[in-house]
């Protein structure tokens, strides 16, 4: 019996033991995470990092790999995604594709280990402006302090020999900082009195480069991770909605549409297509730049305030005057403010006024291509393809009867009628039981008010609206 129970309670042992082998052999493999940083440093860059990181912590992942390839770009964004990059609990890798620039060396220095392509380079970190000139020192100071401390977060070893103790770090601060400033001397690495760029064989030599690779496989293979499962984080598809609608060949499209839509509105009396068409174009150009931050509150107000300023002047005041140019400088305003980057003005002052002159050509230009292309289109209305039904094509031949003016409108003049359309400010009226086309000289008039009509000029009554006594 003894000898029964002892032959169970190892066979129980030996399932138990095979069933955790097995848990332990499917739990060998080891899954990694893979996005691409491959695009200038800005708004788009940072959403996939969080992104990317709110999916290796669902799926578990052993390791976040970052496909860097880029040439920099915003220093905030770049120290987002750095501080994201050091708080993680993942490990975390990057291989350097081709270049590691500036904002992208800060990316990459906070990651735990680096593998670069040979011919790959990393460093250039100065910041600069966006005509490529150094910005102020208090700007490069932060940017040497962030270097610094990015290196400094990989720690250190402490080596002692007989009586003396030497601090190693894994990754020297002074070449980081070198990489900003040109005036730091590291011996045998940056003594040359340029801003540091390192190669991908020079990196290695210097600890800044754990290895060289061609591929992420090999990157990999170096790293010592076997039997790797990977997952890669692709931009969803508000992201490339976004990257497409800020384009600047489509934020000129979008432009010409705002434009010629009010354009063609203020044309005809009523709200209709055009006014459609022009705050659908708005809104997808102020959608994209307000998400990305690019677009601030007070920007979208003064384009808001500017179309209603031009819908005032042209409804409610005769005439075209100050309100209208208000109301056009305004628009004008709230577009070109919101082509140019708000962290421009931070870094260049004053001198950041060349940004705004080139956003100001681009709303320009597209104001001149709408306007072409409006008169063109309202020439083709009713004539031609798939606009012939648009507008009415008929021919009035004088043969027939019919004349270009009504000489017997002169005989309305003094006349009251009531309006038979609202007049905003062109309508219909009737008077002596005859409808006519009619302008209100003064003001908008409702359907069934009492109108009066004060002149006839080129085949056009002019009314206002009379008291009711």
């Amino acid at each position: 019996m003894k000898q029964l129970a002892s032959a169970l309670l190892l066979m129980m042992v030996f399932a138990v033991s095979f069933i955790f082998g097995l848990n332990a052999q499917s739990d060998s493999t080891t899954k990694v995470l893979v996005y691409e940083i491959k695009e200038e440093i800005a708004k788009p860059a940072w959403r996939s990092t969080q992104k990317a990181f709110e999916m290796a912590e669902t799926d578990s992942v052993d390791y976040v790999l970052i496909h860097i390839n880029t040439y920099g770009g915003r220093v905030d964004i770049a120290d987002s995604i750095r501080t994201k990059i050091l708080n993680s609990e993942i490990p975390v890798m990057a291989f350097i594709d081709n270049q590691a620039i500036s904002a992208g060396a800060l990316i990459s220095i906070s990651c735990d280990s680096i593998y670069m392509r040979s011919g790959g380079s990393i460093g250039a970190a100065t910041v600069v402006s966006q005509s490529g000139e150094a910005v102020p020192d208090k700007y490069q100071s932060f940017m040497r302090s962030t270097m610094r401390a990015t290196a400094e977060a990989h720690g250190k070893d402490t080596i002692i020999k007989g009586n003396d103790t030497i601090y190693k770090w894994h990754r020297d601060p002074k070449i980081a900082e070198s990489m900003v400033d040109p005036r730091m001397y590291v011996p045998g690495v940056s003594d040359t009195g340029q801003v540091l760029t390192l190669t991908a064989e020079e990196a290695l030599k210097v600890n800044y480069c754990e290895g060289l690779a061609k591929d992420i496989p090999e990157v990999l293979t170096k790293a010592g991770i076997k039997d790797a499962k990977l997952s890669y984080y692709k931009p969803e598809g508000i992201e490339i909605f976004i990257r497409f609608m800020l384009s600047g060949v489509v934020q000129g499209l979008l432009i010409m549409l705002i434009i010629g839509g009010i354009y063609f509105e203020l044309q005809t009396p009523g709200v209709g297509f055009p006014l459609g068409i022009a705050a659908i174009a708005a809104l997808l150009f102020f959608t994209p730049l307000y998400i990305e931050g690019l677009v601030e509150n007070w920007e979208l107000l003064v384009f808001v305030i500017g179309v209603i300023l031009i819908g005032v002047e042209v409804f409610v005041i005769p005439g075209f005057g100050v309100t209208g140019l208000l109301g056009i400088l305004l628009v004008l305003t709230g577009l070109t403010l919101s082509l140019v980057d708000n962290i421009v003005f931070e870094y260049e002052g004053l001198s950041a006024l060349k940004f705004v002159a080139r956003a100001l050509l681009k709303v320009s230009v597209s104001i001149v291509l709408a306007f072409v292309l409006s008169i063109y289109l309202s020439h083709k209305v009713g004539t031609s393809g798939w606009l012939k039904g648009l507008g009415l094509d008929s021919v009035q031949q004088k043969s027939e009867g019919f004349v270009s003016i009504d000489s017997h409108l002169k005989d309305f003049v003094g006349k009251t009628g009531e309006a038979f359309t609202v007049l905003r400010p062109s309508g219909r009226v009737m008077i002596d039981n005859e409808i006519f086309d009619a302008k209100s000289e003064i003001g908008f008039i409702e359907k069934g008010e009492k109108i009066k009509v004060i002149k006839n000029e080129t085949g056009q009554l002019y009314v206002i609206k009379v008291s009711k006594t």
